[in-house]
């Protein structure tokens, strides 16, 4: 019964990721973005998915996981590089006082910030050692939150809440200050003037293929190959 379950789960997942692409392809449709001329002879700026491949093999996510993961990531591009087609003909046009520009204009900070922070968290995975203790990041984890065990335990609390969306560890830049939020949607809840350092994806795509409702099982596997030099990188 139970591989029956997850054999469900799986299908269900692999529909929905295979749906949202589509929808990505469906507005691509029409002229290459990439490349394409404006009337000024002038290159529209676009965006590139990035390669993720090499983690593939990652310890605890299946290839199929990781796969569909980055099937879902490129749609986010997709979907980005059109919506800046069709604001930028839009705003040509005088069409900016239109329901479409506004609904559409929403959306692109859906799709950016899905593209975005997509690459935030595959960046962030793919190391094979934990974090030092004396390291920059160590030393202001343990400053903020007493110890880096401690922080470790509100980052996974946080990460467990009943829900969808991402937890990522920002740091304030008017202070240094670093804190754990929960982000429910792309597009909304991100705190003004910080910056993301450490980036989890808890959306149901990022895990139940290889896990099905144990989140706990995910979030230890996403503890085990976090690239804290990436992760450092960030910090400021």
């Amino acid at each position: 019964m139970k591989k029956r379950t997850m054999a469900g789960i799986a299908s269900i997942l692999l529909l929905l990721t295979w749906t949202f692409y589509s929808y990505g392809e469906m507005m691509a449709q029409g002229k290459e973005i990439a490349g394409k001329q404006t009337k000024k002879g002038e290159k529209m700026m676009t965006y590139t998915a990035k390669d993720f491949s090499k983690l593939i093999g990652m310890a605890g996510f299946s290839e199929v996981l990781l796969k569909n993961h980055f099937t879902l990531y490129q749609g986010y591009v997709t979907n980005t590089n059109k919506l800046l087609e069709i604001l930028e003909q839009m705003l040509k046009e005088g069409k900016t006082g239109t329901p479409d520009y506004a609904e559409l204009k929403r959306r692109f900070g859906w799709e950016f910030n899905g593209m975005r922070l997509h690459e935030f968290y595959f960046e962030n995975l793919g190391g094979k050692t934990p974090l030092k203790a004396d390291s920059p990041l160590g030393k202001k984890l343990t400053e903020n939150f007493g110890s880096y065990e401690v922080w470790e335990k509100d980052f996974q609390a946080t990460s467990s809440m009943r829900g969808i969306g991402w937890t990522i560890l920002y740091q304030d830049t008017t202070n240094g200050r670093l804190f754990n939020f929960w982000i429910n949607e792309h597009d909304v809840g991100h705190p003004a003037g910080c910056l993301p350092i450490l980036v989890f994806d808890v959306f149901e795509h990022a895990f139940m293929i290889d896990y099905g409702l144990k989140r706990a099982d995910y979030i230890q596997a996403f503890f085990k190959n976090i690239n804290w030099e990436q992760v450092e990188k960030r910090l400021k």
